[in-house]
């Protein structure tokens, strides 16, 4: 196990290593970044600080395709987009603080839906579409590709 949690501490570790470094000698290249690659979530606290480096870069952000557990945190981005298309997953973190981050990453509306709905109260992941997340949530829709 503790293989493993060094394995994946490294792999995070250089992928906001490259992300910084990409970000900072090729912003050109980063007119528009996306959750594609974020979409299977991981550790708030790793999301939180790639979100700052994002933000950081004030390039717009697309969420796009699946993106679960802490991938929904990029929702805090201002200048974030969401696809229609797209899929947000939503549960408890793996302990409150982790939870308390996630919900501290949307905007009332969701935030309200998902604790009255006790969604952030289990492991068990619910999926709220892009669209939804729109329509009912309010944040923004990304332009078309």
């Amino acid at each position: 196990m503790a293989v493993v949690n060094f394995i994946y501490r490294s792999a995070m570790f250089f992928s906001l290593a490259l992300f910084s470094v990409l970000t900072c000698f090729c912003a050109d290249a980063f007119a528009q970044d996306s959750s594609y690659r974020y979409g299977m979530g991981g550790k708030t606290g790793q999301f939180g600080q790639i979100r700052q480096q994002v933000a950081a870069t004030g390039q717009p952000f697309r969420i796009e395709g699946h993106c679960q557990s802490a991938c929904t945190m990029f929702l805090k981005l201002k200048n974030a987009c969401v696809e229609p298309s797209a899929e947000l997953l939503f549960h408890a973190g793996s302990n409150q603080k982790a939870t308390n981050q996630m919900l501290n990453s949307y905007n009332g509306a969701l935030r309200s839906y998902l604790v009255a709905n006790h969604i952030m109260d289990t492991s068990s992941f619910t999926t709220i579409s892009g669209k939804d997340i729109i329509q009912k949530f309010g944040y923004r829709a990304c332009a078309a590709k």
